[in-house]
């Protein structure tokens, strides 16, 4: 799957300087890094230089140190990952209001999420997520969201498979222009996603005893509905459809390219085509009612195949198993 784990245009508690949250993250496995909260203006650094690393080719969509005191010391959160004195991913959010009908309601909007290009597959922005899961729970807050571009299967699959997030909201280019190397050049599309923190599904996501895995057998077997099926070109990159029947049935099944920053590099109108393809698909199925569960990433001779699953008839899943 493809490497990005941007949040956001791509997503405190009192402590001290250094103080360790969420404990060392070997407390779950053997792992060799600690996460804790960051605050003085010189972890801030670090944190622009790793976007630097992480996201190359654009000083002026770096998130500056003294914005990223200002939220840590004005009831948000920025978390940092090292490995002895290195950082090598971080995670920060801020809390925000949810303009809903009967008023704004209190939440945590999480805006970046990168890890070292030599940490990724490792299981840190799990990890990271997890620390900031706790952090915002302990903050009296009980949903987060997040953007991520729906196209990229590594964070569709952290985001909705691992983590538990939901998604009914697709927002058309949404950061505009964007001038980093991962998305120059398209339109800044993105899921904006649900995160219920204190339910029982994202819970069980965040375990020890985390549920297992449904494969796309499970689905099809479930009488899924398939929305469009794929071809390859004659290079073996995986080309949309020119259209998708309607949407019936409870459960959806969506493709994407298993690696688009790969597609994009190779043949960039072809990733032109899966950008508004894909647009038209999600916002037709959310205006239907269908909500993004779960994603599955399926191993195969042509490297993976990777699949949104959408149902109908849920609007949050806040207290869904």
């Amino acid at each position: 799957m493809p490497s990005s784990c941007r949040e956001g245009r791509q997503d405190t508690l009192s402590a001290q300087p250094g103080k360790k949250c969420a404990s060392r993250s070997n407390e779950m496995s053997e792992t060799p890094w600690t996460i804790r909260l960051l605050e003085t203006a010189e972890e801030m650094t670090a944190v622009e230089d790793l976007q630097r690393i992480v996201w190359p080719g654009s000083e002026t969509d770096i998130t500056p140190a003294h914005l990223l005191v200002t939220v840590a010391h004005n009831g948000g959160v920025v978390l940092g990952a090292f490995v002895e004195d290195e950082l090598v991913g971080f995670v920060f959010g801020f809390p925000g209001l949810e303009m809903l009908p009967d008023g704004p309601q209190p939440k945590h909007c999480s805006h970046q999420l990168g890890v070292h290009p030599e940490w990724r597959n490792s299981g840190l922005g799990f990890a990271l997520k997890r620390a900031q899961w706790q952090m915002v729970r302990k903050q009296g807050l009980t949903h987060i969201t997040w953007t991520y571009d729906p196209l990229l299967s590594r964070n569709a699959y952290l985001n909705i498979a691992k983590l538990g997030a939901v998604c009914n909201t697709y927002l058309r280019s949404v950061y505009g222009a964007m001038r980093d190397g991962l998305n120059a050049g398209l339109p800044s599309d993105r899921f904006q996603v649900d995160w219920w923190v204190t339910s029982k599904r994202v819970e069980r996501r965040l375990s020890r005893q985390s549920r297992r895995r449904l494969g796309l057998d499970h689905f099809l077997q479930a009488d899924s509905q398939v929305l469009y099926r794929t071809e390859r070109t004659p290079g073996g990159l995986l080309r949309p459809p020119e259209r998708f029947a309607p949407l019936e049935g409870r459960i959806a099944l969506v493709e994407i390219p298993s690696d688009f920053l790969s597609l994009k590099e190779a043949d960039f109108a072809l990733a032109r085509d899966w950008r508004f393809f894909s647009r038209e698909v999600f916002e037709t199925a959310f205006e239907k009612g269908y909500l993004v569960t779960d994603f599955v990433f399926e191993r195969s001779e042509e490297g993976g195949r990777s699949f949104y699953v959408l149902t109908h008839g849920e609007s949050t899943l806040g207290d869904a198993e």
